[in-house]
């Protein structure tokens, strides 16, 4: 299977920014390593409180199967992390390298 990586683009709930951001780095960034992802840069625009990172995964089961594992996981429900508490919106986008 080949690499897939995403561009992922969220708003996030201006009052929320900061917190939005300690939980990514405290308990989404190692959570998605140990499920095998990639994680890139990532990228905050205070202004517009948007966030924006990469992440990809590189396995024979495929992006999708690795992040079905990833949202099930035991680890994952017990996220005091829920979406909807902290987006606004968010896009994804499946990128390459040019």
């Amino acid at each position: 299977m080949p690499r897939t990586t995403q561009l992922r683009t969220y708003t996030i709930r201006p009052e929320m920014l900061d917190a939005w951001l300690a939980l990514w780095h405290a308990e989404i960034v190692p959570l998605r390593r140990a499920h095998g992802f990639d994680m890139g840069p990532a990228w905050v625009d205070r202004e517009r409180s948007r966030f924006v990172w990469l992440i990809a995964y590189e396995g024979a089961d495929g992006f999708a199967a690795a992040n079905a594992r990833y949202w099930n996981s035991p680890e994952r429900e017990r996220m005091p992390l829920q979406p909807e508490d902290y987006l606004v919106d968010s896009e994804v986008r499946e990128v390459e390298p040019a």
